[in-house]
């Protein structure tokens, strides 16, 4: 069994849905990870029967946009009981999916820890292949985070 699985979710196809996707393609470039302990996978438009990949981890990071009702670019920070508990969170599709996928891998044995890390977005419905300016630069700090999450997920020395 693996400590972590990063699922990067959306569609780029739709401007800024693909953000979850963008960024495990930003973290595949990087050479750092240690592979034997941690996988990366665009999880595309996610949907349920990939709930068998969740039985391997430990910890599952889910990268996404999230819509929370803040200026787009904010970053949100979510575990399980956040998304479940939170009724002012409006879930997406993603999220819906995500918790129902986590319970049916609870069902066949092992249910690994959740930590959603999210970014509001401010288009989710044009068809462009490309974030949205403000995501655009909202982006690199976005990374940032997440870099950091996967590397106290793996309790990894941050880069100098």
């Amino acid at each position: 069994m693996k400590e972590l699985l990063v699922l990067g979710v959306g569609n780029i196809l739709l401007m800024d849905e693909g953000v979850g996707v963008y960024a495990v393609q930003e973290l595949l470039k990087d050479a750092c990870w240690p592979e034997d302990r941690v996988d990366f996978i665009d999880g595309g438009t996610f949907t349920q029967d990939i709930f068998y990949l969740f039985q391997e981890y430990e910890k599952l990071l889910v990268l996404d946009a999230v819509r929370g009702g803040r200026n787009p670019g904010t970053i949100y920070r979510h575990e399980e009981r956040d998304l479940r508990e939170n009724k002012k969170q409006a879930l997406s599709l993603h999220d819906i999916d995500l918790l129902d996928s986590l319970k049916m891998a609870g069902l066949l044995g092992n249910k690994p820890k959740l930590t959603v890390l999210g970014i509001e977005p401010l288009e989710l419905s044009t068809w462009k292949m490309e974030l949205t300016p403000i995501l655009q630069k909202a982006f690199p700090r976005y990374m940032d985070i997440v870099r950091h999450e996967v590397r106290e997920m793996l309790h990894l020395p941050e880069e100098v």
